[in-house]
């Protein structure tokens, strides 16, 4: 119970058991339909146009908010076990992502669309404005572990966030990018592909590399 549904007592947990086991790998568009009919009643907020594909796994539903429209594609994976998980009106999470909000929130804008195969793993927090666009395989990792100690293992040392991840309105980034604790992108930026982000990033320009660096301006020029 703990790791699926938290402390919500026996009844949820059984519904929760009951809809997930028979409904989770129905296929077709029956499987869309009695999804978007009965997996409602698990989370805390639902909003109208629900859309959850095959196989999607859910931890803690009743941390977890969908607005208006929200789809999630097959084999994704929705954690609120922190702090929980919002995402606004038509954002879009495509297949074999996942978002984990561990210790910290995880809120993703109206409009933004998640590819496929993508980490959002969160202990400060990761924010997302509206309409972002996140290309495939991309990761977003909102804390870090102490490592100081040398005579312990590294896991043992415990975890710590440097502060959230933030990244505006109307941004792009680009497949295989990497977003670090505590880095905030500016609305409008672009980050290119396999770019790793150290660093603040400014509104309104392209950032590549390793670490990203800003190469330009998106302003047009007279």
């Amino acid at each position: 119970m703990d790791l699926t549904v938290g402390d919500v007592g026996l009844r949820r947990f059984l519904v929760y058991e009951f809809l997930t086991t028979i409904l989770g790998s129905m296929p077709g568009g029956f499987g869309f339909l009695v999804r978007k009919k009965f997996y409602p009643r698990l989370f805390k907020n639902v909003g109208n146009g629900l859309i959850l594909g095959r196989n999607v796994t859910i931890r803690h539903p009743h941390k977890i908010t969908l607005g208006n429209n929200v789809t999630v594609d097959d084999n994704s994976v929705l954690e609120g076990r922190g702090e929980g998980v919002v995402l606004e009106d038509s954002v879009v999470i495509n297949r074999n992502s996942m978002l984990l909000a561990k210790t910290g929130p995880i809120y993703l804008g109206s409009r933004t669309t998640i590819g496929c195969n993508c980490v959002l793993a969160s202990l400060g927090g990761i924010e997302l404005g509206e309409s972002v666009l996140v290309a495939g395989g991309c990761y977003m990792s909102g804390g870090d572990y102490h490592m100081g100690d040398t005579s312990r293992v590294i896991m043992d040392q415990g975890a710590y966030s440097k502060g959230p991840i933030r990244i505006g309105d109307n941004v792009w980034i680009g497949t295989g990018a990497i977003l670090l604790d505590g880095v905030t992108v500016g609305t409008g930026a672009v980050i290119g592909a396999g770019a790793v982000v150290t660093r603040d990033i400014p509104e309104n320009v392209i950032a590549v590399g390793v670490p990203a660096r800003v190469i330009r301006s998106r302003a047009k020029k007279d």
